[in-house]
């Protein structure tokens, strides 16, 4: 039963991340078609950002609040969590993704066709392997910050949160004109089933992905107390 409560945990989640982070940019299209003066995708960034915090708080003492695939097979290629536990939680995250893109095209029609119901692409005139190495490059970044916090242990509970949401949201703002700044291949694959625009979308798996196992490799190498 415990399982089953940390499947719909990361369901939830993934499903909260991507509705407000991905609705964020929908509503500032819709803004700017009804001649609103929108805040501008950094906005949408910075709602990620606190949407994280928020997720990670909700979450995270039911099922450790991966709601991130690079995260989860970070803990998989470690040994800290086993294959079919992790299918699941994957499989969680990506119906979770699935249906918050769905609820959106349900909210947003116009914005199917013309912002992909948020999904991310490449910035204009940028090569595909640079938007997939700033993805791997910023997911290190992030998926470090929750080893080193949360399993390390070495950060109080409440400010763990903050921090890994911090570095999401200055992250994804780095990455925003280069590949969207996602560092979730969740992030990017409801929205891209619900609006079938999968452009380059092996860019958002490789990247993150890529960047996530470096990322807890190096920690276990040189950060990691060995009694933990």
């Amino acid at each position: 039963m415990n399982n089953y409560k940390k499947y719909i945990a990361e369901f939830l989640g993934t499903l909260l991340l991507v509705f407000i982070g991905a609705g964020a940019v929908c509503a500032n299209y819709s803004m700017k078609m009804a001649g609103v003066q929108g805040a501008g995708y950094a906005w949408a960034i910075v709602v990620f950002g606190f949407v994280v915090v928020a997720v990670v708080y909700a979450t995270s003492y039911i099922s450790g609040s991966h709601v991130n695939p690079a995260v989860t097979i970070s803990f998989l290629v470690t040994g800290r969590m086993d294959a079919g536990t992790a299918a699941f939680y994957i499989i969680s995250q990506l119906l979770g993704a699935v249906a918050a893109g769905f609820f959106l095209r349900i909210l947003f029609p116009d914005a199917v066709s013309t912002v992909h119901l948020g999904t991310c692409a490449l910035g204009k005139g940028v090569e595909f392997w640079k938007a997939l190495l700033i993805e791997a490059v910023m997911t290190f970044l992030f998926v470090f910050t929750i080893f080193a916090t949360v399993v390390g242990r070495r950060t109080p509970g409440i400010i763990a949160g903050v921090a890994i949401g911090m570095v999401y949201l200055f992250g994804a703002l780095v990455a925003s004109s280069i590949s969207g700044g996602a560092l979730n291949p969740a992030r990017v694959f409801g929205t891209a089933v619900a609006s079938d625009h999968f452009d380059y979308h092996y860019v958002w798996w490789l990247g993150p992905v890529s960047g996530g196992i470096g990322a807890v490799f190096l920690y276990d190498k040189i950060f990691c107390k060995k009694d933990i």
